[in-house]
């Protein structure tokens, strides 16, 4: 673990390393103990460094065996090893020499899950960002691009099956007991690409012919036994292949394409050059096992890491600070995927949602940071929803500004100028400024200023003149480090709608850049006057959610709900929706907070009933409307002096009289779309399946009695909806005997399943209240949880943490002194995994006095210890700052 404190690494620091390494030859004797690595390293003196200049190499808790130059075994003057660098003093003259390592690690020990490590009995690696470390002394940075030949020697019945970059060479015995294969990947990559796997495993295999006609293999590797549970994964990578050749005219350039499913796992996936390796959840899945949401996370994290091929490996990033040049733009390709297979509005919402609930926090808090940072001390806590989420919009502008044909020619120009290079976002800007003739300098600003931009809008109608004007303002709330903040250009799709429901089109627009139903904000503040408007209109602003920003709009209730009935573009008519839900309740917990009552209008009610009730939308979408905003949306809303109880009490309140208005109209829907036939993960089907779902909430709520819940989960055919009734069960009706007995009942049906139990733990991570604290303490002693697996940690801890304000934000702050403990255990092990889990509670200032205080001593208690990972110290630090 490294605990060094004090090093920032800064991009105005960037210099390019004096030797490059253009061949990697790297020989694995595995072993579960004792691992022995052999590395011979091309090193080659770049132009301009003096020659003589000292060597430099990263290494990770390196055990050094032996070390030769040219062949020739180094002299112990020659060099300095110690576990985390190795310093060549006597460099050879020449422009080009071999560099023998050869080191020694513990793949069993290796509970950090970085580097090469085992799980359930596989060796598999991550390497990303700087677990290459780990393996042997490096240039562990992603702009020094190597060719790659690797040699992997296992036990033949232990580990058949042989796994690494690129293509297969040679495979055969070296004895009885032991077998070898060689791999070689073509394509230069930086070291944080490099994968192996070795170990016992069952494979589903397939093939796909490229448009140019090239076959190429697929198979994708999990447990013995789960095979079947890997052909949705298998039609998902298949798809996305067609889908990126199609699109974006990107085709597969290996012979094979390999995907690893492991069981530990710090991430969700990795991109590694033709053998992919995945957490396991986003891999498996089955009626019985996994939900329609895990179906649609399958598709997703498959198609990301698969367009990762071409964007993040055959063209990566120069260094960390552009990671948002792979990430962003790859989480934009794998949503424009999802778009196409799925509901493409709600697909959108869906983005909107989680953009909101996660990286609009993030820009509010103290972990806030530009899309690319300048600084950081620790990379591993910069795979954020920043960089991930916020860099998919800030590409998605991009398109909005030049439109599809444009962005097109923009991204071939990016693919053929920058293939095998290590890119920045400078140039990635530049090939759409190249292609479209317009400046991108002002643009730029939403990869280097950090926070959320506030737009402000007003309205006023010239009814002699004929005339509407909108007035919009911007401003960005300064951050740590950025003290000045400049205009944004911000894009605004939107409409102007008319009496009759129907988008009205003016005469002319002046006092600004408006064309092709975008306006354009360049400055603080600009009016947009509309001429030849016969009628006063209704505003639609931001549609598609066509810029991250929070817009308060000076709209009445009556005009916010004309919107949601009539607005034709389905986002913007979902947001007018939240928007009057997130004001009711809003407000109702201030006035529960100050022992007033809370006060509901008939007309949210309506609303909510009649788009219920419109058989003419798709029921994803309805459903969509009907999930009132979270608890976490309520409270960032509010901002300040949060309570969390006050806020369950409106949202509770307000679902019990939506559910008490239509209880009759619900109960017909929900029965009307009980399933007929076998199941089918298709959208169609899954969006039927969400509405019922979110019904049988109400419907629960409304009849105070779990008799509905405990029969869908008892007769249901599928997890989507058994979960969902477990979730209604112990979530509403917990401690009754129907929730036990169905948390009982799921047990001993997937008590064996690690996957399927991580959804067991959620569950009752979930039950609000403080009393669940006891529960969730008692359940880190059950059989099925480790905190060595980051998904059980993760479905029981960081559940509670992060998505159960009222149990975790207790008054007397217990539950702030447990995650403390756990984040604290979990470190010497898995500092990834600690760090992650602190930052639920980034938010702590929000909070009223009380909790806010019990927060801030259990940080600082964290803080204080003598003995932290970099990766959980900066995350601790920032949050005190």
């Amino acid at each position: 673990m490294r605990t060094e404190t004090g090093q920032t690494f800064r991009l105005s620091d960037y210099r390019p390393t004096p030797y490059a390494i253009p061949e990697t030859r790297l020989d694995f004797r595995l072993a579960p103990e004792r691992t022995i690595v052999h590395a011979r390293l091309t090193i080659e003196r770049r132009p301009g460094t003096e020659p003589g200049t000292p060597l430099l190499l990263d290494g990770d808790e390196l055990k050094l065996i032996s070390l030769a130059i040219n062949g020739i075994p180094a002299g112990n003057n020659s060099y300095r090893a110690t576990p985390d660098l190795l310093e060549i003093r006597d460099v050879p003259s020449a422009e080009r020499f071999t560099l023998d390592i050869v080191t020694e690690i513990n793949p069993t020990t290796n509970r950090q899950l970085s580097g090469l490590y085992r799980s359930s009995d596989v060796y598999c690696t991550q390497c990303e960002a700087e677990g290459f470390r780990r393996i042997t002394y490096y240039y562990d940075r992603p702009d020094v691009l190597s060719v790659y030949t690797v040699r992997l020697e296992a036990d033949r019945l232990a580990a058949p099956i042989l796994l690494s970059n690129g293509n297969p060479v040679e495979h055969g015995e070296v004895d009885s007991a032991r077998h070898y294969a060689i791999w070689h990947d073509p394509h230069p990559k930086p070291s944080y690409l490099f994968a192996l796997v070795a170990g016992s495993l069952g494979v589903v295999k397939d093939h796909f012919t490229t448009r140019s006609g090239r076959l190429v293999d697929l198979a994708i590797h999990v447990e013995h036994g789960k095979e079947g549970r890997a052909l949705y994964a298998m039609d998902a990578l298949k798809r996305s292949m067609a889908w990126d050749e199609k699109r974006f005219g990107r085709e597969y350039d290996l012979d094979v394409f390999n995907i690893v499913a492991v069981s530990d796992f710090n991430m969700g996936a990795m991109e590694n050059k033709g053998l992919n390796i995945f957490n396991d959840k986003y891999v498996l899945a089955d009626p019985e096992t996994a939900t329609d949401t895990d179906y649609a996370g399958i598709e997703a994290v498959i198609a990301h890491e698969y367009f990762h091929n071409w964007t993040g490996n055959r063209i990566t990033c120069r260094d960390w600070f552009q990671l948002c040049l792979k990430e962003g733009l790859t989480v934009y390709r794998d949503h424009e995927f999802s778009a196409d297979q799925r509901s493409r509005p709600v697909k959108r919402i869906a983005e909107v949602k989680i953009l909101k609930s996660q990286q609009f926090p993030e820009d509010a808090g103290p972990l806030a940071h530009p899309v690319r940072p300048r600084e950081y001390r620790e990379i591993n806590n910069f795979y954020t929803a920043t960089v991930y989420e916020k860099g998919s919009e800030v590409v998605r502008m991009i398109h909005t500004i030049i439109g599809p044909e444009l962005f097109r020619k923009g991204m071939d120009l990016y693919f053929e100028r920058h293939d095998g290079e290590a890119a920045t976002i400078e140039d990635f800007i530049k090939v759409f400024a190249d292609v479209s003739g317009k400046d991108f300098s002002q643009f730029a600003l939403w990869y280097d200023q950090a926070g959320t931009p506030k737009l402000e809008a007003d309205f006023a109608y010239d009814e002699k003149a004929q005339t509407y004007s909108i007035t919009l303002k911007q401003s960005l709330a300064l951050t740590p480090g950025q003290p000045h903040k400049k205009p944004m250009l911000i894009p605004i799709a939107f409409g102007l709608i008319g009496p009759d429901g129907k988008d009205m089109v003016p005469s002319a627009v002046t006092g600004g850049e408006v064309h092709d139903g975008v306006i354009y904000l360049q400055r603080e503040s600009e009016t947009f006057t509309f001429h030849g408007l016969a009628a006063r209109p209704v505003p639609s602003l931001l549609r598609g959610f066509s810029a991250p920003v929070n817009l308060v709009a000076s709209l009445s209730t009556s005009e916010q709900i004309f919107l949601a009935l009539n607005d034709s573009d389905p986002v913007a008519r979902w947001q007018a929706l939240n928007m009057i839900f997130t004001q009711v309740l809003t407000e109702g917990a201030r006035h529960l907070r100050l022992g007033k009552d809370m006060q509901i209008d008939d007309h949210v009610l309506e609303i909510a009933g009649r788009i219920a009730a419109d058989t003419t939308l798709d029921p994803a979408f309805r459903a969509l409307c009907l999930s009132l905003p979270s608890e976490n949306d309520i409270a960032r809303e509010i901002g300040e002096n949060v309570d969390p109880d006050a806020i369950l009490a409106a949202r509770d309140r307000l679902m019990a009289a939506i559910a008490a208005r239509y209880a009759d109209d619900f109960a017909a829907l929900y029965q009307s779309l009980t399933q007929q036939g076998p199941f089918s993960p298709d959208a169609q089907s899954a969006g039927r399946r969400s509405l019922r779902n979110i019904l049988l909430d109400y419907l629960s709520r409304h009849a105070m009695s779990p008799d509905r819940a405990a029969h869908q989960f008892a007769t249901a055919n599928n997890m989507t909806d058994r979960f969902a009734a477990l979730s209604v069960l112990v979530q509403r009706f917990g401690g009754s005997h129907e929730a036990r007995n169905a948390l009982a009942t799921f047990e001993q049906r997937f008590g064996e399943d690690g996957l399927v139990m991580d959804k067991w733990f959620s569950v009752q991570a979930m039950q609000p209240g403080p009393e669940v604290l006891a529960a969730i303490k008692a359940l880190t002693r059950h059989p099925a949880f480790s905190l060595d697996n980051p998904n059980r940690v993760r479905s029981l801890i960081g559940t509670f943490s992060a998505n159960n304000p009222t149990g975790f934000n207790r008054v007397d702050g217990a539950a702030y002194e447990f995650l403390a403990d756990t984040v604290l255990a979990i470190d010497p092990e898995n500092p990834q995994l600690a760090a992650r889990l602190l930052t639920a509670m980034r938010s702590w200032r929000s909070l009223e006095n009380q909790r806010r205080e019990k927060a801030k001593a259990a940080l600082q208690r964290i803080a204080a210890m003598q003995k932290l990972s970099t990766d959980l110290r900066d995350i601790v630090e920032r949050t005190l700052a």
